[in-house]
């Protein structure tokens, strides 16, 4: 009898332990903007390897860094997507926000503009879309335009929300150029819009988009952390590895119903996004000397002070010893 009991217990055990829907851990985080920089995020929850790590994820959308990181200190969500100069900005202010994982450490926009402007220059005194000051649209607008010898007075700003907003005030006339990522700005070509830079490759090395959290939040909830690192990871392998599932994704997520726009998007981020993701401290490093510039108080962040890279870390050392 007794030993029935037994055998009775452990199957039980058993099958609590091995059910996929057993202590699935709630965490939301939030992703920011319409591109494919958060491939991982959006890959990790189509493919299950959230649930496969124990995670019951709800990605929701505020589409600001600046308001993920406010939502994250409100204790809304566990985690954001965030560019570095947004997270370093507000660790400043006592925030205490630290990277956990990279998406992109290259700021991988275009500057499109109507078919009549052949160079940067040729946009003094124009209308210029972005998505809102301090955002990393702003600072890929800021690099293309002073590389070419424009200073602020020389054209116009128009914060517009969302990335998809500013393709359609170009087409629409109302602004003169703007600054777009994967898909829209594959969207701005085909329509006949004309690339000016791509900041991806003429720019610098730059954290541009990373995924952050509380540094209270990841010395409370270390296990939590490391699942959805190692879940984020497991995405981009999955995004870089498995075509035909990223491009499902691209369709579904990002809304690209067009073949030639899903397979530029692919192209685009698939040698862009990080693998293993760490934040590179050169991009840091250039994030911080951009916010001396204004800011001589950020002289006292160092670039370690923003990044939390073990857990990447933990990840790579489990795969080389395999």
């Amino acid at each position: 009898m007794q030993s029935a009991f037994m055998i009775l217990a452990v199957t039980v055990v058993t099958l609590l332990f091995s059910s996929p829907s057993w202590a699935q851990t709630p965490v939301r985080i939030n992703w920011t903007a319409v591109t494919g920089a958060q491939s991982g995020m959006f890959m990790a929850q189509q493919e299950g390897l959230f649930k496969k790590n124990g995670l019951d994820i709800e990605l929701i959308h505020i589409p600001s860094s600046s308001r993920g990181i406010q939502a994250i200190l409100a204790g809304e969500i566990a985690f954001s997507f965030m560019d570095g100069s947004n997270a370093t900005q507000a660790t400043l202010k006592g925030a205490n926000i630290v990277l956990i994982a990279a998406g992109t450490n290259r700021q991988v926009f275009s500057l499109m503009a109507k078919s009549e402007f052949k160079r940067i220059a040729d946009l003094k005194g124009k209308k210029i879309g972005i998505t809102r000051i301090g955002s990393s649209t702003h600072t890929s607008a800021l690099y293309a335009l002073t590389s070419a010898g424009l200073k602020g007075s020389d054209y116009q700003l128009l914060p517009l929300l969302e990335v998809p907003n500013i393709f359609t005030a170009l087409a629409a006339g109302q602004i003169d150029a703007g600054v777009m990522s994967p898909p829209t700005n594959a969207r701005a070509k085909k329509a006949g819009f004309v690339e000016l830079m791509n900041i991806a490759k003429e720019g610098p090395e730059f954290v541009s988009v990373a995924i952050g959290t509380s540094r209270n939040y990841v010395k409370t909830n270390e296990d939590i952390v490391r699942r959805v690192v190692r879940a984020y990871a497991e995405g981009i392998q999955a995004f870089k590895n498995n075509k035909a599932a990223a491009l499902r994704m691209i369709e579904r997520q990002l809304k690209v119903s067009d073949p030639q726009i899903r397979e530029d998007t692919y192209t685009q981020f698939r040698d862009y996004l990080e693998y293993p993701p760490y934040v590179s401290r050169k991009g840091m490093e250039a994030v911080i000397a951009e916010i001396v510039e204004k800011e001589p108080t950020a002289k006292s962040i160092k670039a370690e002070d923003m990044m939390d890279m073990r857990f990447v870390a933990e990840l790579e050392k489990q795969a080389g010893g395999k």
